[in-house]
C-alpha cells in the first residue's frame, strides 16, 4: 500500500513538472513574440511623428516679427498642401553650438571672431544653452553646453594653426544638438576658409543639420572688401549651408555690423515660430522632401529650412 502511494506521488510530481515545462515554454513563446513586435510598433510611431519646422519671419528691415497666428501660415511639401497640426509662437529656450575656425588663415581675424562669439553668448537669455568648439586640423570642445555668459580660459587661449575641417565640425555639432531637448537649435559658424581637410562632404554636413532640426548661421570672416576669388568661394559655401537649413548668411568681418548680427541671431532664435505637420506622403524611402512655407501677409518674409530627407524603412 505504501509502495502504491509513493508511485502515485511520483506520478503527480511528473505531471506537475510537465505542466510547469509547458507553461514555461508557452510563456517564452509569448515573450519572444512580444520582443519581435516593437519593429512594427516603431513603424507606426515613425508614421505618426510630426515634422517640425522652425520659421523666422522678418519685416522689410530684416527685423524679426512676432504676434502671428497659425492661420497666417500655409505649408506645402512637394507641392502638396499640408495640414498644420502643431503651432508654437511662444518664446522658448534654444540650444546652439558655436564653431570657431582656428585654422592658420584665421590668424589675423582671431580677435574679431572671439569678440563675435563673446557678443553672441552675452546676448543669451538665462534659459538658453550654448556649447563652443574650435576646428582646424582637429575638432576640440572648448566649453560644454551651459547658460553661463562667461567663456572658459580655453576659449581665449586659442591660436590659429592647421587646416580647416569645416564640414566635419558641422556634422559633429549637429549630432550634439540632436541629443538636446530644445526644439530650436542653431550652429553658428565663424570662418574665413573653405574646407581643406574634412572626410565629410558639404552635402553630409547639410543633411546632418537638417536631421537635427538645426539652422546654420554662417558668419563670413573674409568680408574685408577685397572680393578675391577665395572670398567668393567661402561666401558660396556658407550661403548654401545657411539657406538650405533655414539659417542666415552674415557677410561681416568686424565692427558694429558683426556685433549687431550676433545679437540679431539670438533675437531670431528667441522669436521663431515652430510649425509641425504629419506628412501626407508616408513613404519611408529616404528621398528628399521639399518644404515651402507661405504667409498671407506679402509684406513679410519667412525663412525656414528647404526640406528634409524622409526616414528609410529598415
Amino acid at each position: 500500500m505504501r509502495l502504491l502511494t509513493r508511485l502515485n506521488t511520483v506520478r503527480c510530481l511528473f505531471a506537475v513538472c510537465a505542466l510547469i515545462t509547458i507553461f514555461a515554454s508557452t510563456n517564452y513563446f509569448i515573450r519572444t513574440r512580444a520582443q519581435q513586435q516593437p519593429q512594427d510598433d516603431d513603424v507606426e510611431r515613425v508614421n505618426s511623428d510630426l515634422v517640425l519646422v522652425n520659421a523666422t519671419v522678418t519685416d522689410g528691415k530684416g527685423k524679426p516679427v512676432g504676434g502671428l497666428r497659425k492661420a497666417d501660415f500655409k505649408l506645402v511639401e512637394d507641392s502638396q498642401p499640408q495640414q498644420i497640426s502643431f503651432f508654437g509662437a511662444e518664446s522658448t529656450p534654444f540650444a546652439a553650438v558655436i564653431l570657431l575656425d582656428t585654422s592658420g588663415s584665421m590668424e589675423a581675424r582671431m580677435s574679431m571672431a572671439r569678440a563675435a562669439a563673446v557678443r553672441f553668448v552675452e546676448s543669451l537669455r538665462p534659459e538658453d544653452m550654448v556649447a563652443v568648439y574650435r576646428f582646424d586640423s582637429e575638432i576640440v570642445k572648448l566649453q560644454d553646453f551651459s547658460s553661463t555668459a562667461n567663456l572658459s580660459d580655453r576659449f581665449f587661449d586659442t591660436r590659429a594653426h592647421g587646416q580647416t575641417r569645416l564640414y566635419e565640425a558641422i556634422v559633429m555639432a549637429a549630432r550634439e544638438l540632436a541629443k538636446r531637448p530644445e526644439r530650436r537649435k542653431a550652429i553658428v559658424v565663424l570662418s574665413d576658409g573653405a574646407d581643406t581637410a574634412s572626410l565629410d562632404t558639404r552635402e553630409k554636413a547639410a543633411d546632418a543639420a537638417l536631421a537635427a532640426d538645426a539652422a546654420i548661421y554662417g558668419i563670413d570672416m573674409t568680408q574685408d572688401g577685397t572680393g578675391d576669388r577665395r572670398d567668393l568661394q567661402v561666401a558660396q559655401i556658407l550661403k548654401s549651408l545657411s539657406e538650405k537649413s533655414g539659417g542666415l548668411y552674415v557677410a561681416a568681418a568686424g565692427g558694429p555690423l558683426l556685433r549687431e548680427s550676433c545679437i540679431r541671431i539670438v533675437q531670431e532664435l528667441s522669436q521663431q515660430y515652430t510649425i509641425g505637420y504629419q506628412p501626407t506622403n508616408q513613404n519611408h524611402d529616404g528621398h528628399w522632401r521639399a518644404i515651402e512655407i507661405k504667409l498671407n501677409r506679402p509684406e513679410l518674409k519667412v525663412r525656414a529650412r528647404k526640406g528634409y530627407k524622409a526616414a528609410k524603412r529598415k
